[in-house]
């Protein structure tokens, strides 16, 4: 559990974001200056670069949270990797409220028609794919530096990206659907070999 420094310390940290997020919204993103961001959250701009060190970071940082991949790891035992990771999700989505969801939405619609947030998602995306591999071999009870949940976390992580950033104006009802059905052709198309295999293909 955190300490109360640390509570207050992610309380900052979202207040900051949040603010953003309805700033960019309602001016556009070139048009909000951090100095606007820090005044809306009552910090001042040095507490923002101590969080966020660019106003890309803001938009970026937690593109994938880590409670999502927590929810994951603790996801019904009889669950498949892929079946947990999208229960984990719609978890996540389920617990937001409608003003989170739709900051959520504004997030995806940053990303998707802002250059340099399109270019700094990129690499954004080792982030969730650590967490993803992280989460999964504390679930499968695999190594974490096992190749074969890389590759695995990468193609899932890859195609997440690729469905929520094209149902970004759709709505979260349309966006689920969407999930579920791409994650059901993923299925079809991934298999993770069992341990022994992976170490047995290394070792040739």
């Amino acid at each position: 559990m955190l300490g109360l420094r640390e509570r207050k310390k992610a309380k900052t940290k979202a207040a900051i974001q949040h603010h953003a997020l309805r700033l960019f919204r309602e001016r556009g993103y070139a048009e909000t200056t951090i100095e606007q961001i820090a005044e809306a959250a009552e910090v001042s701009p040095s507490t923002f670069f101590r969080y966020y060190p660019t106003k890309e970071d803001v938009v970026l940082t937690e593109f994938m949270d880590s409670a999502t991949f927590e929810l994951m790891v603790n996801a019904p035992a009889e669950l498949s990797p892929l079946r947990a990771i999208l229960y984990a999700v719609h978890e996540t989505f389920g617990r937001m409220s409608p003003e989170d969801l739709d900051l959520e939405f504004t997030r995806n619609e940053l990303i998707e028609s802002v250059p340099e947030l399109r270019r700094g998602m990129l690499a954004e995306m080792t982030r969730p794919i650590e967490l993803l591999v992280e989460a999964m071999a504390i679930r499968l009870d695999r190594p974490a530096d096992d190749a074969d949940l890389r590759l695995f976390a990468g193609a899932v992580i890859g195609g997440l990206t690729t469905v929520t950033r094209r149902t970004a104006n759709a709505g979260v009802d349309t966006m689920m659907q969407s999930l579920d059905d791409s994650f059901a052709r993923l299925e079809q198309m991934l298999t993770l070999p069992a341990p022994s295999q992976s170490r047995s293909r290394r070792r040739r």
